[in-house]
């Protein structure tokens, strides 16, 4: 097989592999982004609106890890079956690489945000993710619509984090956390 952007097939393949590698990288990049105290810096933010508490975000995140983990086993799984047709496995091997750059892209949201405290930088990878994700939901409508409907809560759990980010950003002047002076 030529060189991908994608994850390794075995993952794909591997329905545990593929629920648990994105909950245990984005488990291990909160862990890592949280040793550093971001639930001071949280408690500190001006929030807007409809900002849920603190604790929602662990069982959300680790509920939508899994679910785009098990859609993207099954859109592997439903486009490279031996009886779908060149486009469809085409679209799959698409996808994936689509799948594994999401990834990239929102794991890379939380070290932006809190570990260098840059709501502007993190605006702009969600906004990128968003896109990302979108285009991925189009190939899965087209190939799999079980993988399509998996990543829905994902998508729309994306467009109110954008929000939140976003007015974050607003309402704490593009500022998070202490303006703390290392020497």
């Amino acid at each position: 097989m030529p060189w991908s952007v994608a994850l390794p097939q075995e993952l794909f393949a591997s329905p545990i592999l593929s629920v648990l590698t994105p909950i245990t990288t984005g488990s291990l990049v909160g862990y890592l982004v949280n040793r550093r105290g971001t639930k001071k810096t949280y408690k500190s933010l001006k929030q807007p609106p409809f900002y849920p508490p603190a604790w929602l975000f662990a069982p959300a995140w680790t509920m939508l890890y899994g679910m785009m983990g098990y859609a993207a086993h099954h859109a592997t799984m439903t486009g490279l079956a031996a009886s779908s047709s060149p486009i469809v496995r085409d679209i799959t091997i698409t996808s994936q690489a689509l799948y594994t750059s999401q990834l990239v892209l929102n794991f890379l949201w939380m070290p932006l945000f809190f570990g260098l405290r840059r709501p502007g930088w993190a605006l702009g990878d969600i906004l990128l993710l968003g896109a990302n994700v979108g285009v991925l939901l189009r190939s899965w409508w087209k190939t799999d619509r079980t993988a399509f409907w998996l990543m829905v809560p994902y998508g729309l759990w994306l467009g109110y984090a954008t929000y939140l980010n976003a007015s974050i950003g607003v309402l704490n002047r593009w500022t998070i956390g202490e303006n703390e002076k290392e020497e």
